[in-house]
């Protein structure tokens, strides 16, 4: 018998080692290809994701439309027709279909086998659906939820690189939004220059809606394609990932607590009373309120639009109303779609659809000449200093501008995120530390408030308006504060108690105010040994005295009224006051119920103002 030849193992050594090179190789690629966690400027360089897109500097972001579907199968077949049309350039995009149940009829209704017969044939045509763009999801409820879980349990954004366009049944879209898109994203996301955090995602409905009462009109410059609005536009609305999880997190604590989404002056406040938790926006629109969020929008001419509602019956209509705009196409395309302008260069707008100017920051005397244009009213400007006022007297304060339609004032404080907040918000306000070290006027330590006061008060008159100085600690009740007060023989003006101060400008009211006396001003504070010694208006009173300079002063009794512990029986404004004050020793809480039971507290639990107030502009 001849001998069992030896098995050779060096090929089975050989397969071995290559398959695992080969386990190395693929486990070495998936894992540089998983996304990084978001560093906190986001914007960092990432490797290639084979289920992301890369922007034109090398970012990956990701892009999920989300479809809200309930019993409409021919607006849904019509909407995912159109999705699948779009022009995606290769990238990976994937299809989220959320498909809501149907109601509990019961038993005994007549229609039970004809809508489950119904929500059959929706899913077995989202089934049989072809998606060549990226992966299908499909999520069939086992209960009727309504709009609005639809909407808030639609997405939690995996990263701050992940982006979700939510889409309801009737909506039909432009075979070019998904390019726009991808422009939006790579422009005011992505690019550093053009970013913005208050930005809260992109609306492709054409705008149509100003949801302030006694709103202005929606009109916009023929040639600005897009601009930013408060309000969120619910056909076809792109997400940013940070401010929609900041909503989830907002609505979570403000529903858990029993807090209603009422925002006074508002219509949706009305359809939420109406309607209730069968809708999302009066919560979305609560939050972008307290928080100051804006949404991009696109404007074209010839009522066009990338994203097109036909209003079908449901929810939101009782009957089919047809389509609310034309879709823009490559055929009616006729400018440049691509084309962005740069941030800086885009119109603002809040729920009145009144413009708002933000980020107007004054750090030095050259700056605060454009400001004092851009809010100038009635030739008076009102210098407000918020030094050492707590956030929400401050807030409660431009409140009651908002209510009074008061624009001509600016805000004075320290450097603080508080104060650029304000300026975020569309508030004009100075950077006092800024604004010093850019006068070199730092000697000064203990005056650098009243030393700005000082200067804001030399450029207004140089300008030629008038100017009145007030502290926070002040709450006018009326909009013409200081419109009755000119007298044409007087140019200075002052409170008794010396909180306010009305500075007329007049050749000779400049020929006073100059540097030598800014000089004195600022030396009378730091050397002054009481609070009220120190006061801005009492000095420049002083001062004026002593120069034999006439004023007149104001008749506080009919002017104003003081809230102070020794007033606390006052519960009612008398007529013809025009402010209400208190000293500073007062704590928050206490002038907070004082302010309460003159009907004058007018923020809420979250600092911001308990009504929308619209003035026609």
């Amino acid at each position: 018998m001849a001998p069992t030849p030896k098995r050779s193992f060096l090929p089975l050594l050989l397969l071995f080692l290559l398959s695992l090179s080969a386990l190395f190789l693929f486990s070495l690629y998936h894992s540089s290809a998983r996304p990084l966690h978001s560093s906190p400027s986001f914007l960092t360089q990432r490797p290639c994701n084979p289920t992301s897109q890369t922007t034109n500097d090398n970012k990956i972001f990701t892009l999920v439309i989300k479809v809200l579907a309930f019993d409409r199968l021919s607006s849904l077949s019509r909407c995912l027709r159109s999705l699948s049309g779009a022009d995606y350039g290769g990238d990976r995009v994937n299809l989220h279909v959320y498909i809501d149940h149907l109601k509990n009829l019961g038993n005994g209704s007549v229609n039970l086998d004809e809508k489950l017969n119904e929500s059959r044939r929706i899913l077995d045509f989202v089934d049989g659906f072809s998606w060549k763009f990226g992966k299908k999801m499909v999520h069939y409820r086992t209960g009727n939820v309504g709009l609005q879980a639809q909407w808030l349990e639609a997405w939690w954004p995996s990263s701050d690189d992940e982006f979700a366009f939510v889409v309801e049944d009737d909506l039909e879209v432009s075979p070019l939004y998904y390019k726009f898109l991808r422009g939006l994203i790579e422009n005011y996301y992505y690019n550093a220059s053009n970013f913005s955090p208050w930005i809260y995602g992109a609306s492709l409905q054409r705008p149509r809606f100003v949801p302030g009462k006694h709103g202005n009109k929606l009109q916009l410059d023929s040639d600005a394609h897009i601009f930013l609005y408060q309000l969120v536009g619910t056909w076809g609305q792109l997400l940013f990932p940070r401010p929609w999880k900041e909503f989830r997190l907002w609505y979570d604590t403000h529903k858990a607590k029993g807090i209603k989404p009422f925002l006074q002056g508002m219509v949706t406040t009305g359809w939420y009373k109406k309607m209730g938790e069968r809708i999302w926006t009066p919560w979305f629109i609560k939050f972008i309120h307290s928080h100051g969020y804006f949404n991009l929008y696109t404007s074209f001419s010839h009522e066009r639009a990338l994203s097109v509602s036909h209003r079908d019956a449901g929810v939101n209509y009782g009957k089919t109303a047809g389509p609310d705009s034309y879709l823009l196409d490559k055929n009616s395309l006729d400018f440049d779609l691509l084309e962005m302008q740069p941030l800086s260069k885009l119109k603002w707008y809040d729920f009145c659809f009144r413009r708002v100017l933000p980020d107007r920051v004054v750090r030095s005397i050259n700056e605060l000449g454009s400001v004092l244009h851009s809010l100038q009213r009635l030739e008076t400007v009102i210098l407000v200093s918020i030094h050492k006022v707590p956030q929400t007297v401050t807030r409660n304060l431009l409140c009651h501008f908002e209510r009074q339609n008061i624009q001509n004032y600016i805000l004075v404080g320290s450097e603080s995120n508080f104060l650029l907040d304000f300026a975020r918000q569309g508030h004009p306000v100075i950077d006092a530390d800024q604004f010093l070290d850019n006068m070199q006027a730092r000697k000064f330590k203990k005056s650098s408030i009243e030393l700005v006061k000082a200067y804001v008060v030399k450029k207004t008159l140089e300008l030629g308006y008038n100017i009145g100085v007030m502290d926070g600690n002040t709450l006018p009740v009326s909009g013409d504060l200081f419109l009755d007060l000119i007298d044409p023989h007087y140019d200075f003006y002052f409170g008794n108690t010396f909180k306010v101060l009305l500075v007329k400008s007049s050749s000779s009211a400049k020929k006073i105010w100059v540097e030598d006396f800014i000089y004195k001003v600022a030396v009378m504070v730091e050397s002054s040994k009481s609070k009220d010694d120190g006061n801005f208006v009492y000095i420049v009173a002083k001062l004026l005295e002593q120069m034999g300079v006439k004023n007149k002063g104001i008749d506080e009794m009919s002017f104003d009224l003081s809230i102070d512990a020794s007033n606390r029986n006052q519960t009612s404004l008398a007529d013809g006051k025009k402010m209400v004050f208190w000293s500073y020793e007062m704590g928050t809480d206490l002038i907070r119920k004082r302010l309460e039971e003159l009907g004058m507290w007018v923020v809420d639990g979250d600092s911001s103002c308990m009504a929308v107030v619209c003035h026609q502009s």
